[in-house]
C-alpha cells in the first residue's frame, strides 16, 4: 500500500466500512460479516486527484466546436467523466468548462464519474488569452470554445480595468468553487503573446479579495517569472502551469504555501504537434521552447520547496482517460517516483481541501473513527482523501505490479482496479461476486 512517504509498504491489511478506511495494519481480525478481499501481490494507492482538466471538452476541432448541440457536448462530457473514473482519478478540479450541475450530478451519482470541484468559466481580458472570441460569424466564447452560451453561464471576460471582481461575483453566484484567472498569456495567444499580462497586480489582488469574501479560493494560469509572481502577490492558492518560473517568484510560492500545478502533458503534446506542421509559424518557436523549459521549472520549483500537484490540463476526447501519463512527465521532469505519486494524490488532496479556503462541510460517514477532520462537500476533497488512512474516504485503485520507474503509467490498461467512497467501479479480477457485482 501507498505509505505517507510516497513509497509502498511492507504487505499489510486494509479494513474499510461504509467506504471509510477504518484500519490499516498487519493481521487485522477479520469482521465476520466482511467480505475478504485476497490483495496478496497487489499494489493499492489512494485514487488520483488531477487539480487541472477541461472535462466538457473532446475536440480542438473548431468547426466541431461550433456546430455541435449544447446536448450532444454534454454527454460526451459524460462519456469523458467516464472515462477519468476508470483510469483512476477519484477526484477532478475542472479549470474551466463544467458547471455546478455537472458537479452535483457527480455527487448524487445521476451520472457516474470522479467527485468534482468547479470554476465554470476562466475570467479573461477582452481580447487576450482566454477570451477566445470567434470574429468571423461574431460568436462570443470562452477559449477553444470550453463553453458554449447557454442560460446562466457567466460572463468569462472582463473589458476594462476594475471589472475583473465583478466577473468573480458572476462565477460565484453560478456556484463556482474556485476562481480561475488568466494572468498571463500562453503558448497559443496570437496576440499580444506569450509573456504579456493581461491583468495588472491590483486587479488580481481586488479579484482574489472578492473571491475570499465568499470563502472561495483562487487558481491563476500563469507562465513567466513576472506572471508567476504577480499571481502569488495577489494571493492566489495555485499556479497552473508556471513555466519559465525564476528562483525569485518559485521562493515566493514556497513561502506562502502555493501549490504549482505544471500540467506537463499538454506542453508535451504541443511540442508533438509543432513538429507536424499542423501549429501554425508563430506557434512552433513557442511550443518547443516550452516544452525545453519543464525540467528546468520543475527543478526550480523543487530546489524551493514548491509543492507540486498533477493537473493533466486533459481536454479532448483521446486524452480523457490518460490522466495517469502526467504522473511519468512529472518523474521524468525531475521529480523523484515517491514525489510523482505524492504528487498524484496527497499534494492535491491538501490543494483542495478545507484550510485553502474551502466553505463547506459534511460529517463523516456514521460510527466512523474521530480523528477531528472536517470534511468538504461538494466542491472539495474534505482533507479526507489523498491518502489511505484510518478516517479518509476509501478511494483508491489497484495495479497488478509494482509502478518502478512510473512509465507504466502510460499504459491505459494499467490500472485493473479502482474504488471510490468503497464502491468499486471498476472490478478487478480478483474482487469477490459480492463486490463485483456492484460496479
Amino acid at each position: 500500500m501507498l505509505d505517507r512517504t510516497g513509497r509502498f509498504s511492507e504487505p499489510c491489511d486494509l479494513a474499510v466500512r461504509d467506504g471509510i478506511v477504518w484500519a490499516v495494519g498487519r493481521a487485522l481480525p477479520i469482521d465476520p460479516e466482511a467480505i475478504d478481499v485476497d490483495a496478496r501481490g497487489l499494489f493499492v494507492m489512494p485514487g488520483v486527484v488531477d487539480c487541472h482538466a477541461h472535462l466538457t471538452q473532446s475536440t480542438y476541432d473548431p468547426f466541431e466546436l461550433v456546430t455541435a448541440p449544447l446536448s450532444t457536448r454534454f454527454l460526451q462530457t459524460a462519456e469523458a467523466l467516464r472515462a477519468t473514473l476508470r483510469a483512476g482519478v477519484t477526484w477532478v478540479r475542472d479549470a474551466g468548462g463544467a458547471d455546478a450541475g455537472v458537479r452535483d450530478a457527480l455527487a448524487t451519482g445521476t451520472v457516474p464519474g470522479p467527485r468534482l470541484g468547479v470554476s465554470v468559466v476562466a475570467l479573461s481580458r477582452n481580447g487576450r488569452h482566454g477570451d477566445g472570441a470567434i470574429l468571423g460569424p461574431g460568436l462570443e466564447s470562452t477559449q477553444d470554445v470550453l463553453g458554449p452560451v447557454y442560460p446562466d453561464r457567466p460572463a468569462h471576460s472582463a473589458s476594462v480595468a476594475g471589472d475583473l471582481p465583478t466577473a468573480v461575483r458572476g462565477v460565484l453566484r453560478a456556484g463556482a468553487d474556485w476562481v480561475m484567472i488568466y494572468a498571463s498569456g500562453g503558448v497559443m495567444s496570437t496576440r499580444p503573446g506569450f509573456t504579456e499580462l493581461p491583468f495588472a497586480p491590483a486587479e488580481l489582488a481586488a479579484a482574489v479579495a472578492e473571491a475570499g469574501r465568499y470563502g472561495r479560493p483562487v487558481m491563476m494560469h500563469a507562465l513567466g517569472a513576472r506572471a508567476v509572481e504577480a499571481a502569488v502577490a495577489a494571493g492566489a492558492r495555485s499556479i497552473e502551469h508556471g513555466i519559465g518560473l525564476g528562483e525569485r517568484a518559485a521562493a515566493a510560492m514556497a513561502a506562502r504555501g502555493v501549490t504549482l500545478v505544471p500540467t506537463l502533458s499538454s506542453y508535451l503534446d504541443l511540442a508533438a504537434l509543432a513538429r507536424t506542421g499542423v501549429l501554425p509559424g508563430w506557434a512552433v518557436e513557442r511550443a518547443e521552447s516550452t516544452a525545453a523549459a519543464l525540467t528546468e521549472t520543475i527543478a526550480v520549483a523543487r530546489a524551493a520547496g514548491v509543492r507540486i500537484a498533477l493537473g493533466s490540463d486533459a481536454r479532448h476526447r483521446s486524452r480523457h482517460g490518460g490522466n495517469l501519463a502526467e504522473i511519468s512527465h512529472l518523474r521524468r521532469a525531475g521529480l523523484t517516483p515517491p514525489e510523482a505519486l505524492l504528487a498524484a494524490t496527497s499534494n492535491g488532496a491538501t490543494l483542495c481541501s478545507p484550510g485553502h479556503g474551502w466553505p463547506y462541510a459534511e460529517s463523516p460517514a456514521p460510527d466512523a473513527p474521530d480523528h477531528g477532520v472536517v470534511g468538504s462537500g461538494q466542491g472539495g476533497t474534505g482533507g479526507r482523501r489523498g491518502r489511505l488512512a484510518p478516517g479518509n474516504v476509501f478511494d483508491a485503485i489497484v495495479l497488478d505490479t509494482d509502478p518502478g520507474d512510473l512509465s507504466l503509467f502510460e499504459r491505459r490498461d494499467f490500472v485493473r482496479g479502482v474504488f471510490t467512497a468503497g464502491r468499486p467501479v471498476l472490478a478487478h479480477p480478483r474482487l469477490p461476486p459480492a463486490l463485483a457485482r456492484t460496479c
